[in-house]
């Protein structure tokens, strides 16, 4: 009774609180609010926190329809969540027409459905309410509550209300983004928290200024902050995650990092996870015979896991989230998401007689000082002979020559060890690490044909790139995907023989390298006593390696971080005869150097060929926005020595 009576005092307080749009109201009639479709007057949470770590929830919003896109963009209101862990339901939802009616919608015609998913089908809910017709100038109030706390960290099938407490007992954290996106502004956001007396809780507010507050009410603590005039947050092309960029704020009761490292490894040691099974510890004792070395051992293990757990993400009961399946499991239904595929590989470790445990990690965005669980992946990590731990990600690296992803590098990690962990970042991969080079040798007759032959090599994450016709798609296939290469330099190109190696799906053998020999008619533009060509090697050949060409160079400058793919090394050459009597009409050479990034390149012509040397090396995979000056002039300069050059007679 003294639980329910909180809760019902808390969707009280945000009732009353909901009601503070309508000063707002006023402010959308004039000024910068006019030319958007819709104007969200109020976006409230209030949330009461029980001494277990349940929270109860009670979500307001108010939004003001100002156009037919924004009518037809408000006439269903969707809300998601998981029932391993919480429940959610319409309170109330009313409608103030332009007309001066209050027209109240029907909550028995909410449905709750399962809700979309993609890869990953753990039993998602979605509720939706269906508002109906809108006119400009109405608002569309509702109140959704919510029970239980954010993620499916450890769910059980339990039907009374301990699925609701989160699985680290007693604690409560929470990720608020402060952030509007489209083309709706918001006139007054608010977030509310109260905890009982004796709960500690930390909070930060990042990436802008919030106004905050601390009160004793009630014989509990409440937090508060809110934020007024929040206008839609302009993206950057290949910028850093809305997380890393736009206002947040971050609360946790746990005091720090290492209190969640050491819940996470006793969690999955009391739960058995990792235990041996005699038929995995046979094949263990296969992968690892005539290995002598750790590293040997770790990487064939490691590879083994990646290439044959297959990746499948639905829902197998009790273990799911921060619980990590049993050996058993995951080695007969050789099947799982990255924590299932993580958790074979710790336990094959194990066996093999390594020490191995599980860490969580943030693929996409920033992990915080402040211990809010900001993760979404699982990985593992392995105590190597001098005492150090070394990430492995199994889930990433399938027929990956790496045993940690450098698409993950720059990322925070959180090792689920005995003695605890600090949050720890994973770091740089050096470009030479993720090189592909070109090398062509090519002969340009006076009629504009192009005849010769290229061989591309690569390491990385660009062997990975460039060996993914081999080890995932269809051997009938492997002639026209690489021939497709040569077609996207000119849809003339014909491919006259290619040399792919002995076995290009052995990728743990050696690197890739392929050789291609080709005509392309007409590739020259023929004009009078001139011809036009393209250097080869920058034509548009393997651009899917090639990422950095996807993010615009056109934009002068940049207010926040940027992504791209993976550091890299681009080194190409090419060596093209002309015609005797052609001359080229601009030698070109240029040297930049920056933190960021590195270009150097030249064309230059000797007696008859035209010697093309170009070496790009990308050094970050994520980089600040003081690092644009650089990157952006060594990509500029790379694009402009693949311009046509000028050949007259």
């Amino acid at each position: 009774m003294k639980y329910l009576a909180t809760f019902t005092l808390s969707l009280v307080l945000s009732v009353v609180q909901a009601q503070n749009w309508k000063p707002q109201q006023t402010a959308t009639e004039k000024g910068i609010y006019t030319a958007y479709d819709q104007v969200t007057l109020l976006d409230s949470t209030s949330v009461t926190v029980q001494p277990n770590g349940s929270g109860s929830f009670s979500i307001c919003k108010a939004v003001k329809v100002q156009s037919p896109k924004g009518a037809i963009a408000n006439r269903i209101i969707k809300y998601d969540y998981d029932p391993l862990t919480a429940y959610a339901r319409f309170k109330k939802a009313t409608i103030y027409r332009t007309t001066g009616e209050k027209e109240n919608i029907d909550l028995t015609t909410a449905c709750d459905y399962a809700a979309p998913a993609r890869a990953i089908y753990w039993g998602a809910r979605q509720i939706m309410l269906e508002v109906g017709q809108l006119q400009p100038g109405d608002i569309i109030e509702y109140e959704i509550e919510k029970k239980g706390f954010t993620y499916a960290l450890l769910g059980g099938n339990d039907v009374d209300e301990s699925r609701f407490i989160p699985p680290m007992r007693g604690q409560f954290y929470d990720i608020v983004p402060f952030w509007s996106t489209g083309n709706a502004p918001t006139l007054r956001k608010v977030y509310k928290v109260s905890v009982p007396m004796d709960k500690e809780m930390q909070f930060q507010f990042y990436q802008g200024e919030c106004a905050s507050s601390m009160r004793y009410e009630g014989g509990r603590k409440s937090y508060t902050f809110t934020m007024t005039d929040i206008m839609p947050f302009r993206s950057e092309p290949n910028m850093v995650d809305l997380f890393d960029a736009a206002p947040k704020l971050m609360m946790s009761s746990t005091p720090q990092w290492k209190d969640k490292s050491l819940w996470f490894n006793k969690v999955n040691e009391d739960y058995g996870s990792f235990e041996a099974l005699p038929e995995a510890q046979k094949k263990v004792d296969e992968l690892i015979k005539g290995k002598k070395t750790e590293m040997e051992k770790i990487a064939v293990l490691t590879h083994w896991v990646a290439d044959n757990i297959r990746y499948a993400g639905i829902s197998m009961g009790k273990g799911e989230g921060y619980t990590l399946h049993n050996t058993r499991m995951n080695y007969t239904d050789r099947c799982g998401v990255c924590k299932d595929i993580a958790g074979t590989l710790i336990s094959f470790l194990r066996m093999a007689g390594f020490e191995a445990y599980p860490a969580m990690t943030m693929a996409g965005s920033r992990v915080e000082s402040i211990p809010a669980d900001h993760f979404n992946h699982c990985v593992a990590v392995v105590k190597l002979s001098n005492g150090t731990y070394m990430p492995l990600d199994p889930t990433w690296v399938p027929f990956c020559r790496e045993l940690w992803s450098s698409a993950e590098q720059q990322q925070n990690y959180l090792p689920g060890i005995p003695e605890g962990s600090d949050l720890c970042l994973t770091p740089v991969s050096a470009p030479e690490n993720h090189f592909v080079r070109i090398f062509a040798d090519n002969k340009l007759n006076e009629n504009g044909t192009l005849t010769g032959k290229f061989t591309i090599t690569a390491e990385g994450q660009s062997d990975s790139n460039i060996r993914r016709i081999f080890t995932l798609g269809w051997q009938s296939e492997w002639k026209n995907s690489l021939e497709s290469q040569l077609l996207n330099v000119s849809p003339k190109a014909r491919l006259i023989s290619v040399d792919y190696g002995k076995d290009p799906k052995n990728y743990q053998a050696s690197n890739i390298s392929i050789t291609f020999r080709y005509q392309i008619p007409d590739y020259a533009v023929k004009g009078k006593n001139e011809l036009l060509v393209k250097p080869m090697v920058m034509n548009n050949l393997y651009s899917q390696v090639m990422t950095f060409l996807r993010i615009n160079t056109d934009i002068p400058e940049r207010k926040y971080g940027f992504k791209d793919g993976c550091s890299r090394l681009v080194e190409l050459n090419e060596n093209l005869q002309i015609p005797k009597g052609y001359r080229l009409t601009e030698e070109k050479a240029d040297n930049i150097k920056s933190p960021a990034a590195d270009f150097k390149g030249s064309i230059v012509q000797n007696k008859d060929k035209i010697v093309i040397s170009e070496t790009l090396a990308l050094k970050k995979r994520v980089y600040e926005p003081n690092d644009w000056d650089g990157f952006r002039s060594a990509i500029n300069a790379y694009k402009e020595q693949g311009d046509y050059l000028i050949l007259k007679k």
